[in-house]
């Protein structure tokens, strides 16, 4: 039996949940995508799939040996890029991942230099507040914030961005403006939950660190309804400087407390654990890393 085979087979299944579908996948019949599975698993002794007439599902042993099927799979098509001389000279598809904010005015900008600098490679940006699964996803990059989790990944900080307290002149007019951290229980507060501190704003001063908890209006899971939402006047936000230094320089927004530090929000890229890193994800992060750095929002 060439074990090979039958986890790439054993994968593709899985990924499809049908043996119909993983045997359309890789070109070959559903009978010849049954044998394959049935000799892994008799090879395992152990069952891989839960069968019935309507439905296929991972068993528990499945689903742990499909983890492990996916990361020896990779290295084996990263190790054929080796050989290929891909190790060398970025080329072929790069898959991105990264919020839709960052996305779209820094990271997709930066995608456009990159590509003119590589003619054989291509890029697919997804725009995703989460970006799941990398491996199962094909993603060769996820930009993200804060703490990462899963310790099957690996984590860059590529940037960062000052977190910065402001809202519109219309606002201060009718309300005031807050002097210290804690008479922000005094003002509607816009809270964005896709980016830490969400509803917990951190500031740091002469007498130590501060947790304020602030509510307000309008809460969303995106930073630019709540940026909107505060030049009309409606409240305060924290938010990064590469998200709302356009409007602050506009006059739209004024920043207040700056008297009282806040941890800025780091950006990372994560990627898969790999031994063999492709030179198109080599090659991009470096790339995207120093782009960053030359815009006035972020920071080393």
């Amino acid at each position: 039996m060439d074990r090979l085979t039958g986890m790439t087979v054993f994968a593709s299944v899985a990924k499809a949940g049908s043996f119909v579908g993983g045997a359309r996948e890789l070109a070959i019949s559903r009978a010849m995508a049954t044998k394959h599975i049935a000799q892994l698993e008799n090879y395992l002794g152990a069952r891989l799939f839960n069968r019935t007439t309507r439905s296929l599902s991972l068993t528990d042993v499945g689903a742990a040996y499909l983890q492990r099927c996916k990361t020896v799979l990779a290295d084996i098509a990263e190790m054929e890029d080796s050989v290929t001389h891909l190790h060398t000279e970025p080329r072929g598809k790069l898959k991105v991942s990264a919020p839709t904010v960052i996305g779209a005015l820094y990271v997709a900008p930066a995608i456009a230099e990159f590509l003119a600098l590589h003619e054989d490679l291509a890029v697919n940006l997804i725009l995703q507040s989460n970006f799941g699964d990398l491996v199962d996803e094909g993603i060769d990059i996820a930009v993200t914030f804060g703490a990462l989790e899963d310790t099957s990944l690996i984590a860059k900080q590529i940037a960062s961005s000052s977190l910065l307290v402001c809202g519109a002149p219309d606002y201060f007019e009718k309300h005031g403006k807050p002097l210290i951290p804690e008479e922000l229980d005094n003002h509607s507060c816009l809270v964005n939950w896709a980016i830490p501190p969400r509803n917990k704003w951190l500031f740091r001063g002469l007498e130590g660190k501060r947790e304020i908890e602030v509510s307000g209006r309008m809460q969303a899971n995106a930073a630019d309804p709540i940026r909107i939402a505060a030049k009309k006047g409606l409240g305060l936000v924290m938010l990064p400087e590469y998200i709302v230094s356009k409007d602050i320089k506009k006059g739209h927004l004024e920043v207040v407390l700056q008297d009282y530090a806040v941890e800025p929000m780091h950006i990372h890229a994560v990627y898969p654990h790999r031994k063999y890193l492709p030179a198109k994800v080599r090659a991009f992060l470096i790339f995207l890393e120093d782009w960053l750095r030359t815009r006035s929002a972020f920071s080393e």
